[in-house]
């Protein structure tokens, strides 16, 4: 099993702050678990990300699947050792891409909606889209490996889809999916679930909620008949006695280990926004024997104090939730509120590719003003010759270091090191808004953080 200990409580509510023991570390929680889709976080080196008291790491395994493959990791030692990662690492079952890329979803879907009336539309046979113009935010959160290229075909079985690098077809089920995150060597890992829009009817939510519990006993089954994963890398003397460590030799002068080990299989819940489907669906997976729990779909703003809500309440209390592929502040907020421990997002380095920075409150001259949105454009004309940092009060390597106008001249310039070092601040305010958080639960003062971090957001 993997242990997690919840350390304290929010009187009166579903949020807490724990400790989840991995193979290569612990998981303080509540935390922000940042995005290395390809084994990379965006922009940033392993040791920048470790620089920022970034806990873990979370890895596509749609993506790494089909690039460099998982023969190649496997022979690495591992994800954490190929990509020079020590801490603890996650992968996600790959069906969100297989799907999104297909019937579920088209080009513009992500994973929290803007709240619009938004009408469905046909993009090919029995495929749907959300049916919007496209506007300058979902421009700025979309990368171009993420465009539709074909219509992914699903069945009970599995799913069929065409790569996004080349148009070959490939195909993942149940099995597969435990097979290829086995291979990457991740400590968590997700159970393979069938993820729709949000705006499907009612009768499809219900049958992709069965589709995924059916779908979660085969990934349980697969799982349980796998052997134990050697990963190879730089790793520290574990408090844990459910690992088999085997010493091996120095290589360049540094310690090795070898470390044994089965990762830990998280099954997801899914339903939609219907109550019913999200209970019926969390009590389902709850009495499975998986080791955590992931919360999928897509959903509005108001839907993390709902459907996630709904969903904490029936999964049980020892094991860890984590709301997959959700991470703006206000979300994290609302989440660990409801009762989530991690959560991860690629939006803080999406964004930050394109000029938006992360902040609470910035100054103008002498008189501090909130930024409604909670962001800020470092590619506005007012910040040519702003010489403050993104924000006054944050300890991170940019702000300490460098002025909105250098950073805004960085991006006019297209250099690189604008996207590098906007990425580093937002990071670091995700990650240390978890650990904030944590620390409000710890010492009781839950309700005065949270309601100084929702006046921040408005």
């Amino acid at each position: 099993m993997l242990p997690f200990t919840i350390e304290a409580r929010i009187p009166g509510g579903k949020g807490r702050a724990g400790t989840i023991e991995t193979p290569h570390g612990k998981i303080q929680t509540p935390a922000f678990i940042s995005v290395g889709t390809k084994a990379t976080v965006k922009s940033l080196t392993p040791e920048q990300v470790r620089s920022l008291d970034a806990e873990a790491i979370l890895a596509n395994a749609y993506h790494l699947y089909l690039q460099p493959g998982t023969k190649v990791l496997k022979k690495a030692g591992g994800l954490g050792k190929f990509m020079n990662w020590s801490g603890p690492t996650f992968t996600d079952s790959g069906g969100f891409q297989a799907f999104s890329l297909g019937p579920a979803f088209g080009s513009k879907m992500g994973k929290i909606n803007k709240g619009e009336k938004d009408k469905i539309v046909k993009l090919a046979d029995g495929v749907t889209a959300i049916g919007k113009k496209p506007d300058t935010e979902q421009d700025l959160t979309m990368d171009t490996e993420e465009m539709a290229v074909a219509p992914a075909k699903i069945d009970d079985d599995g799913v069929t889809f065409k790569s996004i690098i080349d148009g070959s077809t490939h195909r993942f089920t149940p099995e597969h999916s435990i097979e290829i995150q086995h291979d990457i060597g991740a400590d968590i890992i997700f159970a393979f679930d069938e993820c729709l829009s949000p705006l499907e009817s009612y009768e499809k939510q219900k049958a992709a909620v069965e589709r995924t519990h059916r779908w979660a006993k085969r990934c349980l089954v697969r799982h349980k008949a796998g052997k134990a994963i050697e990963s190879f890398g730089r790793f520290g003397e574990s408090d844990g006695e459910w690992e088999s460590v085997a010493t091996s030799p120095e290589v360049d002068g540094v310690s090795k280990k070898t470390l044994l080990f089965v990762p830990a299989l998280f099954g997801i819940v899914q339903g939609g926004r219907h109550e019913d489907l999200r209970r019926q669906s969390a009590r389902t997976i709850g009495s499975m024997d998986f080791e955590g729990f992931g919360i999928g779909g897509s959903f509005d703003k108001e839907d993390i104090g709902t459907a996630v809500g709904w969903v904490c309440e029936e999964l049980p209390e020892n094991k860890p939730r984590h709301l997959l592929g959700i991470g703006e502040p206000i979300d994290l907020i609302l989440g660990i509120e409801n009762g989530v421990d991690t959560f991860d997002c690629v939006t803080p380095t999406r964004i930050a590719r394109n000029g938006a920075a992360y902040t609470k409150k910035i100054s103008f001259g002498q008189v501090p003003q909130k930024i409604k949105t909670g962001r800020l454009n470092l590619t506005n004309a007012q910040f040519t010759d702003d010489f403050g940092p993104i924000e006054e009060d944050c300890g991170c390597y940019t702000c300490v270091n460098y002025t909105r106008a250098y950073i805004a001249h960085l991006f006019r310039a297209k250099e690189m090191l604008a996207a590098t070092l906007t990425s580093i601040h937002n990071l670091y305010f995700l990650v240390h808004l978890a650990k904030d958080a944590r620390n409000a639960i710890v010492d009781g003062k839950w309700r005065e953080f949270r309601d100084g971090q929702i006046s921040n957001c408005q």
